[in-house]
């Protein structure tokens, strides 16, 4: 009886002695992973009140990565990049490109434009690698595309669309007011939901496929998410797309994706992924002068135009755009005699399209580009054989900066008058005509008329 007592006891003694080994590691790795817990929290809170101490002008610095923009020279001290060097090699680069694909072969180019922003508000447009957020960016350099893309191309016509929550809204239709394009954008930015590229592409597809022959049909989608969720097959509307000729392109915010890839290649677009927000403005503002057309596609059409008057002040008619009655102001339709409020447009009477002399004239300059100027080599410029003006012929701004070292400058091919930097870019990019070139034609004539 004993003996079972004591095997009872010693069997009761180890169960204990267990039981509360058992407690002391649970009470150890629960303690143990709250003092993780702890830790981790501590870091978080010291990270933000590292930001929180720093004043305002460190934060500046430290968001704008300022020190990014230093490069060391031959003797090893660092100075500041020269930004308007760099900014003016990209684009004589891109000038030089433009002026080899035009002489490579003959190029037909579309005039008349009919162009459909497709703007992703889905929720990866509020992420925050562009500050101060995707949405923000997009929307101000959209606000500087469409009024450079009027200017032009001042024939031409803009609609805007955006994605949410899956959907596609269309927020303007096409027009050529960029007023009321750019008030549409700004009342309607929000981010929600995912992105839906087919049903983006359905939308513009039933926009662009009633527009008439001559019309050039171009979709430019803004692209920030790296998925769509789509209701059906999205390479069935691609082929639709492709069959409707409207040309795609797409610039994207994030990484590349496959599908917007095969969307650009499939109808003639172009896909490019902005690394920053520089360089997301440059690849916007590249679509605003007309793409090449499509071999294919590019059809020779003669179409009626009418020239309208100016209203006259204080008579009163009704206004065909907006139905409803306008005091003065306004354009008197050569046709039907119908009142519009601005021009180009198209009658909403008799259908026909209405321009004014200027706007044909600024739309020429596409068709006839200015030849690039040459840049002229360190050699040439510190050789002292060779006299060279101190002057640009542009803005007449001395040429020679520092002391009497010279500075960069360009030459006219055909003139061989030389400008300033600033004034290379006015002249390709505004003017269209060579202040040099020009001079030398009207003196041809003043002679030719003596």
């Amino acid at each position: 009886m004993g003996f079972v007592f004591g095997i009872g006891l010693k069997t009761l003694s180890s169960y204990r002695l267990e039981k509360f080994i058992g407690s002391m590691n649970y009470f150890t790795n629960n303690h143990v992973e709250e003092r993780r817990v702890a830790e981790e929290k501590e870091d978080e809170d010291d990270e933000e009140g590292n930001e929180n101490d720093m004043e305002a002008w460190e934060r500046a610095y430290a968001e704008d990565r300022s020190w990014e923009s230093l490069q060391e020279d031959e003797s090893g001290l660092l100075r500041p990049i020269d930004n308007d060097g760099v900014q003016h090699a990209q684009y004589r680069r891109r000038l030089r490109n433009l002026s080899a694909a035009s002489a490579a072969s003959r190029i037909q180019k579309g005039l008349i434009r009919y162009l459909h922003i497709v703007i992703d508000l889905s929720r990866a447009a509020s992420e925050r690698d562009f500050k101060p957020s995707r949405m923000a960016v997009v929307a101000k350099h959209v606000e500087a595309f469409i009024r450079e893309f009027f200017d032009q191309n001042p024939l031409s016509h803009i609609g805007l669309v955006t994605i949410k929550d899956g959907v596609a809204q269309c927020l303007t239709d096409l027009g050529g007011s960029p007023d009321s394009h750019i008030k549409a954008l700004m009342g309607q930015l929000s981010c929600s939901g995912d992105s839906s590229l087919q049903n983006a592409l359905d939308l513009v597809e039933g926009y662009l496929c009633g527009i008439p022959s001559y019309g050039h049909r171009e979709v430019l989608l803004l692209y920030s998410a790296l998925t769509t969720c789509d209701p059906g097959d999205v390479m069935e509307t691609i082929k639709k797309c492709k069959r409707s000729k409207i040309r795609c392109s797409v610039i994207g915010l994030s990484a590349e994706v496959f599908v917007c890839k095969h969307l650009c290649q499939e109808t003639g677009g172009s896909y490019t992924i902005a690394l920053n927000e520089f360089h997301f403005k440059d690849l916007l503002l590249e679509h605003a002068p007309p793409p090449p057309a499509i071999a294919e596609f590019a059809v020779g059409n003669l179409i009626k135009m009418g020239f309208p008057q100016r209203a006259a002040e204080g008579v009163v008619s009704i206004c065909s755009c907006h139905k409803e009655a306008k005091v003065g102001g306004g354009y008197i339709c050569p046709r039907c005699k119908a009142r519009v409020c601005e021009l180009p447009t198209e009658c909403r009477i008799c259908g026909l399209t209405l321009v004014s002399s200027p706007h044909l004239a600024r739309s020429y300059h596409h068709l006839f580009p200015i030849t690039p100027f040459e840049e002229l080599s360190l050699a040439l410029l510190n050789s002292s054989r060779h006299k060279l003006p101190k002057t640009c012929f542009g803005c007449q701004q001395s040429l020679v900066p520092f002391g009497n070292r010279p500075g960069l400058r360009v030459a006219c091919p055909k003139c061989k008058q030389h400008f300033c930097l600033d004034c290379d870019i006015y002249i390709h990019e505004s003017l269209h005509n060579c202040p040099g070139c020009e001079s030398l034609r009207h003196s041809k004539t003043v002679n030719n008329i003596e």
